[in-house]
């Protein structure tokens, strides 16, 4: 099983597992790899050093605090591959981190009415059903109407990897 970092065009990171180095051209060939975030299918795959486990130190019988950092050498270079915590990229990913935290978050505390969104407004808007907190689909039009009746309302882009299971 191949674990690899991949990054889509909008720069949103985020992990693969595939059979083969094949299986991961064939996917992407395909159009079947996109981005959990964004649904992008432009994904490329990040450098990525191995992880090593190396278990106790011999000699203490302790496991060492800090992994050593990996070393790639080529003929004539030498190059130190940081941690991931100190990657560049390490704030950009805690960032998505928290903003996919968040969305599943409201996905799982309020109900999809789809379609009847600004509808379902409404009626809870006016004391006609028992205010809940809702998500749906509303037309550009549609969700100035409601502003333009009080209603707030929130535009929540949900990546489309969110409306099924995540593995």
């Amino acid at each position: 099983m191949k674990v690899l970092d991949l990054q889509c065009a909008q720069s949103h990171v985020f992990e693969g597992w595939f059979a083969s180095e094949d299986e991961f051209q064939t996917q992407r060939a395909g159009g079947l790899l996109t981005c959990p975030v964004c649904s992008e299918a432009n994904v490329v795959k990040l450098p990525s050093a191995p992880r090593l486990n190396l278990g106790a130190m011999p000699s203490t019988g302790q496991v060492p605090a800090q992994a050593p950092r990996a070393s790639v050498q080529a003929p004539g270079h030498a190059m130190a591959v940081p941690d991931r915590a100190e990657s560049p990229t390490a704030p950009a990913v805690a960032l998505q981190a928290a903003w996919m935290k968040a969305v599943r978050r409201v996905m799982a505390e309020t109900e999809d009415v789809g379609e009847r969104f600004a509808e379902e407004a409404r009626r809870m808007h006016y004391g006609e059903t028992a205010e809940r907190g809702i998500r749906g689909q509303a037309s550009a039009e549609e969700t100035a109407a409601l502003l333009d009746e009080g209603i707030a309302v929130l535009p929540l882009p949900l990546p489309a990897g969110l409306k099924g299971p995540l593995q």
